[in-house]
């Protein structure tokens, strides 16, 4: 297997970041990412790798359909370029961001009025990325929902899942959970504490696609895959993901390609009609990667290669290429 290092920049920032870097994997079934975070210890990010391994060796599971429907991902910019960036998009579905900082309400309430006045026949949901307490929960997620003239709902409002379910009780709008799942693997307190309507996963973060299905089986709600803000190699993961589920009741997060300058294929995964045709992809193309940016992912590869094979998660040799391009 060879192992490429490739960078890409966003168009506007996103998760406080303003480029997005990691690894493509180019295997006998074809390509696979591995894009942990780099704030993530190697436990964690090795769990990304045997995704990014499973696609590359495996291939992908049966599917039952050959296209998704997608949202169109809103990143926690100001109102004016909110507005443009709905009104461009053919997606029928829109995730918004929120809680970026302590003191976003204002700028979030305001965004939230711009995608639903670009698009006012539209589903919006918004992604609070665990960031508050039950009661500020309730209130923000009232004036959310009054200010986008409805919610889809929200997704990981609180960080523990009792929270969530506190808040679930209390608010009219249907709850998500993410990091709750992707992060702490609490399937059974979900399920248990009742804090949940639908499920958000995660292909990377939950070891691939076989291994979300799983997890799909343990959590028994509706299930909404997303993208872990990947190139068009890790979406192809998340589109076969969302393309074996028996059932698909929502819009995927699966369009975050558009969120870069420019992707590694010159015809990157992004929607028609609000919704991605499933196709394979071949990188060709990534921003240049510097010698410390190339050490610092072959080192952590070493360290997620030698525990994904102590979990036997990945097997076999691996050849690392350095940059892409």
């Amino acid at each position: 297997m060879k192992i490429y290092v490739y960078r890409l920049r966003f168009k506007n920032r996103f998760r406080r970041l303003v480029e997005r870097d990691g690894l493509l994997l180019e295997g006998e079934a074809g390509w696979g990412e591995a894009s942990p975070f780099w704030d993530y210890d190697d436990a964690v990010a090795a769990t990304w790798l045997a995704a990014g391994v499973e696609a590359a060796q495996r291939g992908y599971p049966e599917r039952v359909r050959d296209s998704i429907p997608v949202n169109e991902t809103i990143p926690a910019v100001g109102p004016v370029t909110a507005y443009g960036l709905a009104a461009d998009s053919n997606c029928q579905t829109f995730k918004v961001k929120i809680a970026d900082h302590p003191d976003s309400l204002a700028e979030d309430l305001s965004r939230l009025e711009a995608v639903r006045s670009a698009q006012p026949d539209a589903k919006i949901r918004v992604d609070a990325n665990a960031a508050w307490d039950v009661a500020t929960a309730v209130s923000h997620i009232r004036q959310m929902e009054a200010a986008a003239g409805g919610l889809e709902y929200v997704e990981q409002p609180c960080r523990s899942v009792e929270d969530m379910a506190a808040v679930r009780r209390k608010v009219d709008v249907p709850i998500a959970a993410d990091e709750s799942i992707r992060l702490d693997h609490a399937f059974e307190e979900i399920t248990r504490a009742g804090a949940a309507d639908v499920a958000v996963l995660k292909n990377q973060p939950l070891g691939g696609v076989r291994a979300a299905l799983e997890t799909c089986e343990r959590l028994a709600m509706p299930i909404v895959v997303s993208s872990a803000v990947e190139s068009s190699v890790g979406l192809r993961a998340g589109l076969a993901l969302a393309a074996s589920l028996p059932e698909l009741p929502h819009a995927c997060g699966l369009a975050t390609s558009r969120l870069f300058e420019r992707d590694v294929v010159a015809d990157p995964l992004t929607p028609t009609g609000g919704e991605i045709a499933i196709r394979d992809i071949v990188p060709e193309y990534s921003a240049p990667v510097s010698e410390d940016l190339m050490t610092r992912w072959h080192l952590r590869l070493d360290a997620m290669w030698e525990l994904a094979a102590n979990r036997g998660d990945v097997s076999g040799d691996f050849e690392f290429m350095g940059g892409l391009c």
